[in-house]
């Protein structure tokens, strides 16, 4: 946590660094945050000792994360077991991913409090959760304040998340769970910020978390930003094998080939992610549609001027 409060306040880049936390923390939280427990019946993380999550949330959990329908997984969290912090900070991203900063707020600390309740129980969770929580207040905070007026706000909470991952490593530092959660958080912050290793987190992801579409997909992620183009199109191939008509994992395979300057292989990626666009928020539906088009044009050699245009315009069109 030091390097990262003397990273901020080091020189004039202060500002800079603090907006790739904040893309840590967006693609945490539409990635990480909820991949923090699975019932008893199904618990993809743990062979031995499964915990109990309630059956709307495990079943909210599946659509999110192995399909890729946001539309059916708020559909399920509207019902979803209310002691369970699981919920609401699935809600919250959710909520983060429709830009509805209010209910992220409002979730967010319900699962930070539920998971203080949880604690009594379940101390591992527990703490877990309220990590979680911490992480999710500092990112409303800096979606609605801004940079100047967040920073001190998120800066403690950062602290605190990692206070409370500590706490967990503690108890159980093989946890499937913690390994799965920090891996995501790791990496994330690797990434964007120039003082955390990104293999380590690597690393952690292919040890110890699961199930492979998460973990795979997560990987991929980090190699994709890292510009390690072979590696990352290895790692969604292996997520698409376990979740084939997942959206997300469709709409990353065509960045990977964009990225790797695979314009024309990319289409079909976009198309078949877009094929799906009534169960994704309309934002994300919309950001492909932008990147697919932008694609298009870089096939068809239209100049970047004019394809910004078309693209602006096809997507200001009435569907």
């Amino acid at each position: 946590m030091s390097s990262i409060r003397k990273s901020f306040h080091a020189d004039g880049r202060s500002f800079v660094l603090f907006k790739r936390v904040s893309v840590a923390i967006a693609t945490t939280l539409a990635l990480a945050l909820p991949l923090l427990a699975a019932p008893v019946q199904a618990d993809p993380f743990r062979r031995t000792n499964p915990r109990t999550v309630g059956d709307r949330t495990e079943a909210a959990f599946r659509e999110l994360f192995q399909r890729g329908n946001y539309t059916e997984a708020g559909r399920l969290l509207q019902t979803a077991e209310r002691n369970e912090p699981l919920a609401y900070a699935l809600k919250a991203s959710l909520a983060y991913l429709n830009q509805d900063y209010n209910r992220m707020g409002e979730n967010a600390r319900l699962t930070r409090e539920t998971a203080e309740r949880l604690v009594q129980t379940d101390e591992l969770r527990g703490n877990l959760y309220i990590a979680v929580g911490h992480f999710l207040e500092g990112a409303h905070t800096f979606t609605t304040q801004g940079t100047v007026a967040a920073t001190p706000t998120v800066l403690s909470k950062l602290q605190q998340v990692f206070d409370y991952l500590g706490r967990v490593e503690r108890i159980n530092p093989n946890d499937p769970e913690l390994n799965l959660i920090k891996g995501y958080m790791d990496l994330m912050l690797a990434v964007n910020l120039p003082f955390t290793d990104a293999n380590a987190a690597i690393q952690r992801l292919q040890n110890n978390a699961g199930p492979d579409y998460l973990t795979y997909r997560g990987i991929a992620i980090g190699y994709r930003d890292l510009r390690q183009n072979d590696k990352a199109l290895e790692a969604i191939d292996r997520a698409l094998r376990e979740a084939p008509n997942n959206p997300d994992l469709l709409y990353l395979k065509a960045q990977i080939l964009v990225r790797g300057q695979r314009d024309r292989e990319s289409l079909e990626f976009f198309r078949q992610a877009l094929e799906r666009r009534a169960q994704l928020p309309r934002t994300l539906a919309n950001q492909i549609a932008w990147e697919q088009c932008r694609a298009s044009n870089r096939v068809n050699q239209v100049d970047d001027t004019t394809s910004r245009q078309l693209c602006r315009a096809q997507l200001n069109r009435p569907s």
